[in-house]
């Protein structure tokens, strides 16, 4: 029972911030618990990221059922409903197809793997400097709207996330840093980079978990504990989000990712 309140602990925490909750996940599961096998551990830290899921989706129901109710009038909504509409569209299904491929090679090729999700996260974080440096010498900084997504953005996006099936490589760091560096308001990158995460993470659970997972009490506490610390800590990164300098929240992230190097 212990074990499966810290692994939800973990994944709540994790899950939103430039770290890859599966991998310290999967860690901790090995490592300090042992007992259970390697492919037992990646499926509980994938079971736990439904409680996460449920977070987020009831923290942002208001823009998922807005979402829903676009895609059932896709023709009577504004240019900028549509725009938003496609964006998720659209990376969603890049990143279930770059991760599918991943997922499928990734036996055969996983040191490499390892490697190159090193050199993402190396890319991605001084791409980030770079934006932090800007930002903090700059007073003025032209940014994006949420409105003005294209698909380019969509595409870029939904393959980073997609990227994320390599072990180590943070979904949410890296989506939002993507979205941070192509200057959407912090605010909008945080929500875009957690919405974004729902279908994949649903479809992820039913296409590798649904016949082969076994739900139990110790899994259901779990479960809760991700649900309960991950809108914590939803909340929280949100009003960090709007109390800090942009400059300074995008260096935050960019050390973030460097450290995940090193767990």
């Amino acid at each position: 029972m212990l074990e499966s309140i810290i692994l939800g602990i973990v994944q709540g925490v994790f899950e939103w911030l430039p770290v890859s909750s599966e991998g310290l996940l999967v860690l901790i599961q090995t490592q300090f618990f042992g007992g259970a096998g390697l492919t037992e551990a990646i499926q509980m830290a994938l079971f736990l990221h439904l409680g996460t899921f449920l977070a987020a989706f009831i923290y942002f129901f208001d823009e998922v059922e807005h979402l829903f109710r676009s895609l059932l009038n896709y023709k009577k909504i504004s240019k900028e409903r549509r725009a938003i509409l496609n964006f998720y569209i659209v990376a969603t299904f890049v990143s279930g197809v770059v991760g599918l491929i991943l997922k499928g090679v990734l036996v055969e090729l996983e040191q490499v793997f390892i490697v190159s999700a090193d050199i993402i996260v190396i890319v991605v974080a001084l791409l980030l400097f770079v934006t932090a440096y800007l930002q903090l010498r700059k007073k003025t900084m032209t940014f994006r709207e949420e409105s003005e997504v294209n698909n380019a953005d969509a595409i870029l996006t939904g393959a980073v996330q997609g990227l994320s099936a390599l072990p180590g490589v943070s979904r949410s760091g890296s989506t939002t840093s993507i979205l941070l560096i192509q200057r959407f308001h912090e605010m909008d990158a945080l929500k875009m980079s957690f919405v974004l995460s729902l279908p994949i993470v649903l479809a992820g659970n039913i296409v590798f978990n649904l016949n082969s997972f076994f739900f139990s009490i110790e899994s259901l506490v779990g479960f809760l504990a991700a649900f309960i610390f991950g809108w914590i800590t939803i909340d929280a990164l949100l009003k960090l989000a709007r109390k800090m300098n942009f400059g300074w929240f995008v260096l935050v992230f960019a050390v973030l990712l460097i450290a995940s190097l090193f767990i």
